[in-house]
C-alpha cells in the first residue's frame, strides 16, 4: 500500500484475506492496493463507501476529488509471476493425485491374503473358532472330496504304471518298480494331484459363495449382529482344509499303489509281491511325513487364496465368476511354487533309496 500526501490511516484486515477497512480524517490523495480483498471499506468521518470485488488479484488506484471530496476508483487486472509454489497449493495437488491412483486389483488382493491368513493364525491362537461350521466344512472337504480324490488318484497311478514298466522292463529292472512307484507317489503325485482336485472342487465353491454373500451384503450383516466374518465363515474352512488334505492324501497314496500294483499282476505279468516288496523297501517315514506336511500346507494355500479372493469380489455375478476363476487359477500356480520349495527343502543331496529294490 503506498499513500500521498498526508495520511494518518488505521487499518483492520481480517484473518482470512476477505474483508479490510480504513479510516482516516484528513483527504487522501492516492491509495494503491495489491491483492485486494473481496470487500473494502472506506470511512471518512460520518461517510462511508463500500467497494466490492469478485477477484483476489488485482491493483486498486483511489483518489480524493478536492473539489467535492467524492472518491474516485480505476481498477486494473495484474498478471503476476510466482516463483515458488505454495505450500498450500502443493497440497492440494498431492492430496488430488492420491485421491485419484488406486493400486491395482491382483496387488491389494494379494496383500489381502496375506493379511487374511495372519487373522486367521491369530484366531486360531486365541482360540476363537466356530466349531459346528468347521465340523461341517470339514465333512465337505473330507468326506465328500474322497470319491473323485481316489478316482484320479487310480486312474493316474495306472498311467504312471504303464510307463515305468515298459521301460524298467527292457533293462531288467522289474524289483524296482514298485520302489520307484511309491517314491513318486508319496513324494509328489499324491499330494500334488489331490491338492488339485480340491483346488477345482472345493477352492472354487469357497470363492463364489463369499463371493456371493459379499456382493449381497451379506458380510455387512454379519459385522451389524456383531459377528465376526473371519471368525464365522474364513476361519472353519482354513481349518477344515488344512485337517482333510493330509488324510485325503494318504488315501490318495494308498488307491494309487494298489491300482499299479493290480495293473503291473494282470497285465504285464509281474508279481503283486514284487511290487509291494519293492516298495516297502523304498519307502521311509519321512516320505509319507512330508506327503502330509505338503498337503497342509496346499490346502492353507487353497484356503486362504479362494476366501480371500471371496471376500474381495466387486460387480455383482459377473464378479463373482471372475473371482471364482481367478481364485482356481492362483491356487494352482501357489500350489505348483510351494510344491518346489518344499521339494528343494525336504529332499536334498544324493539319496538311497533304491539302492535296496535294485
Amino acid at each position: 500500500m503506498l499513500a500521498a500526501a498526508r495520511f494518518r490511516p488505521i487499518i483492520n484486515v481480517s484473518n482470512r484475506g476477505s474483508y479490510a477497512s480504513l479510516s482516516c480524517s484528513e483527504k487522501t490523495r492516492s491509495l494503491h492496493f495489491r491483492h485486494l480483498a473481496r470487500k473494502v471499506d472506506f470511512v471518512e468521518g460520518a461517510k462511508a463507501y463500500n467497494l466490492s470485488c469478485s477477484v483476489q488479484r488485482r491493483k486498486l488506484s483511489a483518489a480524493l476529488n478536492t473539489g467535492d471530496g467524492h472518491p474516485s476508483f480505476s481498477i486494473s487486472e495484474e498478471e503476476e509471476e510466482e516463483s515458488e509454489v505454495s505450500v498450500s497449493q502443493l497440497n492440494h495437488e498431492t492430496s488430488t493425485f492420491l485421491s485419484k491412483w488406486s493400486p491395482p486389483r491382483y496387488l491389494w488382493r494379494g496383500l489381502s491374503a496375506f493379511i487374511l491368513a495372519g487373522q486367521v493364525i491369530m484366531k486360531v491362537m486365541k482360540g476363537k473358532i466356530h466349531w459346528k461350521n468347521t465340523l461341517q466344512q470339514l465333512k465337505r472337504v473330507g468326506p465328500k472330496s474322497v470319491g473323485v480324490c481316489l478316482l484320479t488318484s487310480a486312474f493316474v497311478g495306472m498311467a504312471f504304471t504303464i510307463q515305468f514298466v515298459r521301460e524298467f522292463t527292457r533293462l531288467g529292472l522289474n524289483r524296482s518298480i514298485g520302489g520307484v512307484l511309491a517314491l513318486a507317489f508319496s513324494r509328489e503325485l499324491s499330494p500334488v494331484i489331490t491338492s488339485i482336485v480340491v483346488a477345482g472342487r472345493i477352492g472354487s465353491a469357497f470363492a463364489a459363495e463369499l463371493g456371493t454373500m459379499q456382493v449381497s451384503e451379506q458380510t455387512d450383516t454379519l459385522r451389524v449382529l456383531g459377528t465376526d466374518p473371519v471368525d464365522y465363515l474364513v476361519t472353519p474352512r482354513v481349518l477344515a482344509s488344512c485337517i482333510a488334505l493330509p488324510f485325503l492324501t494318504l488315501m490318495c497314496f494308498l488307491v494309487g499303489m494298489a491300482s499299479s500294483a493290480l495293473l503291473a499282476d494282470g497285465v504285464y505279468g509281474i508279481n503283486i509281491n514284487i511290487i509291494l516288496d519293492s516298495a516297502q523297501r523304498a519307502l521311509r517315514s519321512w516320505d509319507i511325513i512330508s506327503a502330509m506336511l505338503k498337503s497342509g500346507v496346499f490346502g492353507l494355500i487353497i484356503s486362504v487364496v479362494s476366501c480371500a479372493w471371496g471376500v474381495t469380489t466387486l460387480g455383482g455375478a459377473k464378479g463373482v465368476g471372475e473371482s471364482t476363476t481367478s481364485a482356481v487359477v492362483i491356487s494352482l500356480v501357489g500350489i505348483f511354487i510351494a510344491d518346489f520349495v518344499l521339494s528343494y527343502c525336504f529332499f536334498q543331496g544324493a539319496g538311497d533309496s533304491l539302492k535296496s529294490c535294485v
